[in-house]
């Protein structure tokens, strides 16, 4: 028998891959608390993560793949010595912003831009603030959100 539970794709960016585990390990706790089931996929990056998105929107459009009734982003981006941390923060969070609000999804971002490791991991660690399983929280409400639209 099919699992009729409302699925969700979890899309990680592995560049940092202990905080990427780590955060994913949050969101995992809540989908499943939530009694829900997920799909899990790597990205390298987290510019990668709105064309993956996209990718999985435009799959299942087409009939190609599983129609996820919302989405976790978690990924990681520290401040270097270089202009990049504000291109990566700044596109990757319009992006995913430019779809869920196109496409009226349901989506927790769950993307850290923090000024170093300790930063990063006071938001990652499931003992402290763990934003991977408050990104699930977040898309989770945002499905609820979306059926009380008759969206679902």
């Amino acid at each position: 028998m099919a699992d009729k539970s409302p699925k969700i794709l979890i899309v990680e960016a592995r560049f940092y891959e202990d905080i990427a585990d780590e955060l994913a390990a949050g969101a995992i706790e809540a989908i499943e608390d939530a009694g829900m089931s997920y799909d899990r996929i790597a990205v390298p990056g987290v510019l990668e993560i709105p064309a993956a998105v996209s990718m999985a929107l435009i799959s299942s459009e087409a009939g190609a793949g599983t129609r996820y009734a919302a989405f976790v982003t978690l990924g990681c981006v520290i401040r270097g010595e270089t202009t990049h941390y504000e291109i990566v923060s700044g596109e990757s969070a319009r992006a995913l912003m430019d779809i869920a609000v196109a496409e009226g999804l349901a989506l927790g971002n769950g993307i850290q831009t923090v000024e170093n490791s300790d930063q990063a991991w006071a938001r990652t660690r499931r003992s402290e603030k763990n934003k991977g399983r408050g990104a699930a929280v977040a898309a989770i409400a945002m499905l609820q959100l979306r059926k009380q639209f008759g969206l679902v």
